[in-house]
């Protein structure tokens, strides 16, 4: 692999405010504690364009300040056609967006195409990360733990087969 060229993962869900915010949070958090952050880069998206431009929901802000991940700065954007070429891993937190994103890509891209929780240690691939958005605060904690063993797996994943 090109020492020079970062791999880029792109976390997705519907609209950008919840579950694939939070993921870029915590992935990134986790990627610069390893000291990988000039190795990966991470951002997220939604196939919805309901809330372009917002910020996180606060109650999944909130969630993630109280274990240390902070992500005010983030915006949400929709998935848009470069994002299949520019990002190595597109990682849908559902089987409903990764669908989505199937249907609207390449089929050569295909491939780069999964669900986030395939990197779990201790959950079976086909596990979704459920939308917590109109659920109550347990549900954000739920997500939390769920994107949290992810991202750890994920790392492991790129340290052994990418970097």
């Amino acid at each position: 692999m090109d020492q020079n060229k970062k791999i880029k993962v792109l976390f997705v869900c519907m609209g950008n405010i919840c579950r694939s915010p939070t993921a870029d949070a915590v992935f990134r958090h986790i990627v610069n504690t390893a000291g990988m952050g000039h190795m990966i880069e991470v951002d997220s998206a939604g196939t919805h364009a309901y809330h372009i431009g917002n910020p996180p929901d606060h109650r999944a802000q909130h969630t993630a300040l109280q274990r240390g991940y902070k992500m005010d700065e983030l915006r949400a954007r929709a998935v848009q056609s470069s994002d299949f070429e520019e990002f190595d891993y597109i990682l849908a937190m559902d089987n409903e967006n990764l669908a989505l994103l199937r249907q609207r890509s390449p089929q050569h891209h295909h491939g780069k195409i999964q669900l986030f929780m395939q990197y779990g240690e201790n959950t079976p691939a086909t596990i979704e990360v459920p939308d917590p958005y109109f659920g109550g605060q347990q549900g954000f904690e739920q997500v939390l733990d769920m994107v949290e063993e992810a991202s750890r797996g994920l790392l492991v994943h790129l340290r052994n087969h990418k970097i």
